[in-house]
């Protein structure tokens, strides 16, 4: 190696490999050159992209990683995190990763120019769109559905109403733009268009034969007024530790069975035996129904009406010891004294974190608390608070179900010194 070569020996938080010198390169594993005129020497831990647009696609930073770098820096994220608060983990296990081809749900883009569509995400730093024509990260019935749903969008978007002062004619109708979300459900495929209207019968006609054609088990749009049922033959239902739960159109969701079960595992672990839990940002009730039991009965507290009123359907279909509170636990978290009645707490709140429900659990006497979490920086904030309380932080495990992503989700356990 010269005095111009410089080895990569980490991934930054973005992505990007960096050298001893602070150089970054974007596309490298550890262990890579980067020579002088920014060109790379793959390493032993460099390995091909599994994906023909990676490199385009803004959806994936890290498939040149084999696993073992891969699984290093979901792992670093969250230690890193930790120390940067010096939060002092006791321990940190090593990552889980959800494999290829696990995930279950998808924000997608759609957008026509010329009678063309193109549905996929953006590209990396742009508000361009790359046509998917696969995709290893996403469940492969999504792939599957994608070409003839773009034959349904054109048809669709020549029947939307063009804006503007433009004289009606045959090409008279506006540019396509919709949101695309897909979920894959107990019934199948959950499919919601959001920015497309379809009045008269012809189109109604045309969006049913679709449904029936790919059996889907909904069919929504949404014109910018909330989502209107097309097709849904029987109530869809997403099954969370056992429990079929009523599934509305865009409620959260674990981005993987896998990587849910792994963070569900690890809060039945940590609070097993606990009396009474309180479970705020329950959202569908993923931890609740997983924890409550003869021996535990659990608080559902959830802000979003339509996951709360899924969430309370399945415990009264069920009977377990779940009571469900609507409570926005940003404006009205859960005070103190309500908070020492429970013999523990799980959180699993938005990226942003809790800060305002944190502190007041760290007023609290509660004895035990399971933090799940989708961003380590906020994270790593909200614990700092509750290590300054009195609480030790006894384990970390690092998720990585957004497989070759930067986005990193973690479990953590801390318990009250006495």
């Amino acid at each position: 190696m010269t005095d111009t070569e410089e080895k990569i020996i980490r991934i930054a938080a973005k992505g990007d490999g960096v050298t001893a010198s602070g150089r970054y390169a974007w596309g490298a594993a550890p262990g890579d050159t980067l020579c002088a005129d920014g060109t790379l020497l793959p390493g032993p831990h460099h390995v091909t992209p599994p994906c023909r647009h990676f490199g385009q696609c803004g959806g994936c930073q890290l498939q040149q990683l084999d696993e073992e770098s891969l699984a290093d820096f979901v792992a670093a994220r969250v230690s890193n995190a930790s120390s940067a608060q010096e939060l002092g983990a006791e321990l940190i296990a090593p990552p889980h990763l959800s494999p290829p081809g696990s995930r279950r749900r998808a924000s997608l883009r759609a957008e026509s120019s010329q009678g063309r569509v193109v549905i996929g995400f953006r590209e990396a730093r742009s508000h361009r769109l790359v046509e998917l024509s696969e995709c290893p990260v996403l469940r492969p019935e999504i792939v599957a559905v994608l070409p003839n749903l773009r034959k349904l969008l054109i048809k669709l978007g020549q029947s939307q109403p063009k804006k503007g002062k433009g004289k009606p004619g045959k090409h008279a109708h506006a540019k396509l733009a919709a949101d695309i979300e897909v979920t894959v459900t107990d019934q199948g495929i959950d499919l919601g268009i959001k920015g497309l209207s379809a009045e008269g019968l012809m189109l109604t006609e045309l969006l049913l034969d679709f449904a029936r054609d790919h059996a889907l088990a909904r069919l929504t749009l949404d014109a910018g007024y909330g989502p209107d049922t097309v097709w849904e033959p029987e109530p869809v239902s997403i099954t969370l530790s056992g429990v079929a739960v009523p599934f509305p159109p865009g409620a959260f969701l674990q981005a993987t069975a896998d990587g849910e079960a792994a963070l569900v595992a690890a809060a039945k672990e940590w609070l097993a035996g606990c009396a009474t839990v309180a479970d705020l940002f329950a959202g569908l009730g993923t931890f609740a129904f997983a924890l409550a039991g003869p021996e535990t009965k659990v608080l559902a507290a959830e802000a979003e009406r339509a996951a709360h009123m899924a969430c309370k359907a399945a415990v009264a279909r069920t009977g377990l010891p779940v009571h469900t509170a609507h409570r926005d636990l940003f404006r009205n978290p859960l005070m103190p004294d309500e908070l020492s009645r429970f013999s523990a707490v799980l959180l699993d709140p938005p990226r942003a974190g809790a800060r305002e429900q944190v502190e007041r659990i760290a007023e609290s006497t509660v004895q035990r608390v399971v933090y799940i979490s989708c961003n380590p920086a906020s994270w790593a904030k909200d614990a700092a608070m509750l290590v300054d309380a009195g609480f030790v932080l006894r384990e970390l495990r690092p998720v990585g179900q957004f497989r070759w992503s930067t986005h990193v989700e973690l479990a953590s356990l801390f318990v009250r010194q006495a």
